[in-house]
């Protein structure tokens, strides 16, 4: 069977990763986010170095076969370098847990906004979490 590529205009997105989500992390990676790359992740490939066409939009990738990857990259490590991590809502809630980031100041900032759509969620997420890097030498704390 041939791969059917994602279609914007009839899919319902799996997820809500577009150019905002891709710089938000970018800026969380060059921050100190670190991540061990495992499957469950999605990355975006903003470099172009995957070879095989992404099932989603904007070369962003899903982490299914770890060892797939380290065929490309040759290691962990250097798929956590020349990857940036998007972190999934889960992902990015157990990080701001991981944190101290408590569900009062997630709430708080939640609730500055009217009717957010799961990706501005996500996108504020991602503010709490380079807030805090900022603040903090911990950046560098691996998921």
């Amino acid at each position: 069977m041939k791969p059917v590529q994602f279609n914007p205009d009839t899919d319902l997105a799996p997820t809500p990763f577009d150019e905002r989500h891709l710089e938000a992390a970018e800026k969380l990676k060059n921050l100190g986010l670190k991540f061990q790359p495992h499957v469950g992740c999605f990355v975006w490939d903003s470099q172009e170095l995957i070879a095989a066409p992404s099932p989603f939009p904007n070369r962003v990738y899903f982490i299914l076969s770890l060892p797939r990857f380290v065929d490309i990259f040759g290691s962990p490590e250097k798929i956590a370098d020349k990857l940036v991590w998007l972190p999934t809502w889960q992902q990015a809630r157990l990080l701001c847990s991981q944190r101290g980031i408590g569900s009062e100041q997630i709430a708080a900032l939640l609730g500055q906004h009217d009717r957010l759509s799961p990706g501005d969620e996500l996108l504020q997420l991602y503010t709490l979490l380079a807030s805090d890097l900022k603040d903090s030498d911990a950046g560098a704390e691996k998921f």
